[in-house]
């Protein structure tokens, strides 16, 4: 990966990406010096802002005073690893909405179903290529900014969904809900927390009873207006 890399960071250092309108700001995590080098460098020449942190904990202490467009984050880092770390960004409605993409030097199924149910919005498996990094980037930048026009759009549209005040998600439920809110199918979902359609569409319906509402339009809506997504 290393390798090819450099060779693509050279030949593109010259052209910055013209296609990024407004220069997003990334926070890149990771225990590695010479991966951040790489992927700092590989990022900044396609127009965005990177800033960088070797933990958890201090990426937590640079969130208090940075508010990123994005999260990059290895899972196996010291002091706080990538779970844990999540796990406090989820939980803060002032970050809560940030998309987050986990890199893993483990790629087995089950360690990718814990990153995504931790609250990762996507999971790399080291080494990588770097143009696959930039388009997960992009991607996620994308939908990122379609819920928050989505959000704009419902807020116009009358008074907030409500729902019983005891309303209580699994972890897994909470993913569920997160995804739905971003538009997807039930198929897409499946594929992305690699379980059947009718396992999403069961967690579906369990939120639909667990909150008396009455499609997934308003489970969307309720779960922006709840800063669940």
């Amino acid at each position: 990966m290393v390798a090819k890399a450099k060779a693509k960071t050279k030949a593109k250092a010259k052209m910055k990406d013209t296609n990024v309108k407004e220069q997003k700001r990334l926070l890149l995590i990771d225990d590695d010096p010479n991966l951040i080098l790489l992927v700092k460098d590989y990022l900044e020449f396609r127009g965005y802002e990177v800033i960088t942190a070797e933990n958890g904990r201090e990426a937590l202490e640079i969130l208090e005073k940075e508010n990123p467009d994005m999260i990059i984050c290895d899972v196996m880092m010291p002091e706080m690893d990538g779970y844990s770390f999540v796990k406090h960004v989820r939980e803060n409605p002032r970050t809560n909405w940030i998309p987050v993409l986990f890199l893993s030097a483990k790629g087995q199924s089950q360690d990718r179903i814990k990153g995504l149910n931790t609250g990762a919005d996507v999971y790399m498996v080291k080494p990588f290529e770097p143009e696959e990094l930039v388009a997960q980037v992009e991607s996620s930048l994308r939908q990122s900014e379609r819920l928050r026009q989505h959000q704009a759009k419902t807020t116009e549209h009358g008074p907030k969904i409500q729902v019983p005040l005891n309303v209580e998600l699994t972890p897994t439920e909470l993913k569920v809900v997160q995804l739905v809110a971003r538009g997807m199918a039930n198929r897409e979902i499946a594929e992305i927390m690699n379980v059947s359609q009718r396992t999403i569409e069961s967690h579906v319906s369990n939120m639909l009873g667990k909150t008396s509402l009455h499609n997934r339009t308003e489970l969307a809506r309720w779960a922006i207006e709840s800063n669940m997504a």
